[in-house]
């Protein structure tokens, strides 16, 4: 393991004004989003889409420092036969891969899930490699019960340690194959607790996860943390402002993230456009912390140019400045200098 080379990509991938884009979702997931737009999900047209994307190169170059990549994608080439990896590469942003198997049902607790992929992980990593990945993600999830469940409760604290020392064995078999990984402990924001829980759990989270990186012997100067804001779920009836969001995530952020950690991407987890973006540029208006804070989004950052395509080639152009505002919004937001202003212009 070379520390010093992790590091640099690791500051890279989180260089002031720039982020992460997730284009990693799976074949199934990228379907339902195609069918929003009543497009078929295929080989073709799932390339097409991810092809225009990077082919953006006003958001690639200055706003976008790193691309998730699915299985799929990471051995696509563009229509005329240049790896979509090379694409990226010529951008000056990393190429990087979700090597996570997704969830399954956690022995003896039903409500519970774990996240599947370490058999094999070691080799894969390295075929990765080769193929130009330089850094990786690994999601795991923890779902909060409904407030007046009181049998079955969920995370149960087993449950949590479960998925956390699953990040780190990750993590450690990433930095031994010279990627760096992103840790992704996803507390869900779709249920009904309120802001309290989601700290409560959040907190109690990120302290298990740093555990389990120092036991598993990760170099913490060589990865990114993808963690979920302080929010509550999408179903409580008291939403809190976005100065409380930035405040408390900060919060819980200093109270379990070390500062060796060279920065924090955030994901959107189902949070809206501005949402995410407003969120974000607040907690680097409040400044103060040891890290870089900018985003890692997925819907966050392609769902207004989906809908701009909706898979005809001759919106092409429409979508690609879709893209292109939604990552010039995030990359202020990533500096504290975004505003509804600029959002609307």
């Amino acid at each position: 393991m070379d520390i010093q080379a992790l590091n640099k990509i690791a500051l890279k991938m989180v260089e002031p004004g720039t982020g992460i884009l997730a284009a990693d979702e799976s074949t199934g997931t990228i379907g339902k989003r195609f069918e929003s737009i009543k497009t078929e999900s295929t080989y073709e047209s799932r390339r097409d889409w991810r092809e225009m994307l990077f082919r953006t190169s006003e958001a690639m170059k200055n706003h976008i420092s790193g691309v998730i990549l699915y299985d799929e994608t990471i051995r696509q080439n563009a229509a005329d036969g240049t790896p979509l990896v090379e694409l990226i590469k010529s951008t000056d942003t990393l190429p990087g891969i979700k090597v996570d198997m997704g969830t399954t049902q956690l022995a003896g607790r039903p409500q519970e899930t774990i996240t599947q992929g370490l058999d094999g992980l070691r080799e894969r990593l390295k075929e990765y490699y080769d193929l130009g990945a330089r850094f990786a993600k690994w999601r795991a999830v923890v779902e909060i019960s409904h407030p007046d469940q009181y049998v079955g409760t969920t995370p149960t604290i087993g449950g949590i340690k479960a998925n956390t020392h699953a990040l780190g064995r990750y993590a450690a078999l990433c930095q031994e194959a010279g990627i760096v990984p992103i840790v992704e402990p996803e507390v869900l924001m779709g249920g009904y607790h309120n802001i309290d829980r989601c700290q409560e759990v959040t907190e109690i989270t990120l302290n298990s996860l740093f555990t389990e990186l120092y036991e598993q012997g990760v170099k913490l100067e060589g990865i990114i943390l993808k963690p979920n804001m302080i929010v509550a779920g999408k179903k409580c009836a008291q939403q809190p402002s976005r100065e409380e969001i930035a405040e408390r995530t900060l919060k819980v952020l200093k109270n379990t993230v070390p500062a060796a950690v060279p920065g924090i991407a955030f994901l959107s987890g189902g949070q809206n456009n501005e949402e995410a973006t407003r969120n974000l540029d607040m907690m680097n208006k409040i400044g103060g912390f040891p890290w870089k804070l900018t985003y890692s989004y997925g819907r966050a950052l392609q769902q207004s140019a989906l809908f701009a395509w909706k898979g005809q080639e001759s919106n092409y152009k429409l979508a690609q400045e879709a893209f292109s505002h939604r990552a010039k919004m995030n990359s202020l937001a990533s500096t504290g200098e975004w505003s509804q202003d600029l959002d609307k212009s």
